[in-house]
């Protein structure tokens, strides 16, 4: 194996779209949880143990009006993606995970829910990702070979991933292409498709203020610097988005913008995440780790 790779077709760019599913999952008193779903737009934050039925509206504004809006474009431009979905939510939403089969997509583990595993012990961890692969690969037909937790993990995640027989990992922030990395307790290393928060869409529903214009400006700077740098290097580009936050009427305009844009640009390769996990592992050797490492 080479320690040098180009992408297939020798692509200058590698663009992975990212599609967060976690509507229907969130933590909610009506699922047995202790409190309300932290991620509100208006942060209204209760210590008392009630239902916020604002806040679930909102998210279900995403599985309702969000997606559709999503999949049109993802249709009209003819553009592969991996949705990293909660296993949860396609169980109440049947009609995205037929939508993932009908595409021929990925679906990336975003948890059984999307709640905090690092939270959890080894076993109850473990529990937590066995029951996600099951419930996905029921859902769309397809076991998940990659993870996105929900931001935080533990010190067993990788190793218990690899365990479970996963390919990839993606809570990671510190690379624009993939890369091998140590795994506590396992002599074998962890794919690693690096994610981005930069270029993310979430910035648009913590920051209201942060506008539609001023994330497409973002998201297309990032992609020149990178299809520039792809030229002599191999190069990826994370773009992460939210049903209930892109697929709003007043934003899904800028995602359109930007799939026109980087469409008619030449060597852009739209992979899935899988794609970019599987191509890297067959041209770049795994380096050697103790376990200890």
């Amino acid at each position: 194996m080479a320690t040098t790779y180009n992408w297939p077709n020798n692509a200058r760019l590698a663009l992975s779209i990212v599609v967060n599913v976690e509507e229907g999952s969130e933590y909610s008193v009506k699922d047995g949880d202790n409190g309300m779903e932290p991620v509100d737009e208006l942060m209204v934050h209760l210590k008392k143990p009630m239902r916020n039925y604002g806040n679930e509206s909102n998210y279900q504004y995403g599985i309702n009006e969000g997606a559709p809006r999503i999949i049109r474009l993802l249709d009209n431009y003819d553009v592969r993606v991996t949705w990293t979905a909660a296993a949860v939510s396609l169980e109440r939403a049947p009609y995205l995970a037929e939508t993932i089969r009908r595409r021929g997509d990925e679906t990336c583990s975003h948890g059984h829910r999307w709640i905090h595993q690092f939270r959890m012990d080894e076993e109850q961890e473990r529990e937590f990702i066995r029951n996600a692969t099951e419930s996905i690969a029921k859902t769309t037909g397809k076991r998940p070979l990659g993870w996105l937790s929900r931001y935080l993990l533990t010190d067993s995640t990788r190793r218990l991933l690899q365990e479970e027989g996963y390919l990839y990992h993606m809570d990671d922030y510190s690379a624009d292409s993939p890369f091998w990395a140590p795994v506590t307790g396992s002599d074998e290393p962890m794919l690693i498709v690096p994610y981005a928060l930069d270029s993310n869409d979430m910035k648009m529903w913590v920051a209201p203020s942060y506008t539609p214009e001023q994330w497409l400006k973002y998201a297309i700077d990032t992609f020149d610097v990178l299809y520039d740098e792809g030229a002599r290097q191999p190069r990826m580009m994370s773009l992460g988005l939210h049903l209930r936050i892109i697929g709003r009427p007043g934003r899904i305009w800028a995602f359109e913008q930007f799939l026109e844009y980087v469409s008619k640009k030449v060597g852009v390769w739209f992979a899935t995440r899988e794609e970019i996990a599987s191509h890297f592992a067959t041209q770049v050797e795994k380096p050697g780790f103790s376990a200890e490492s």
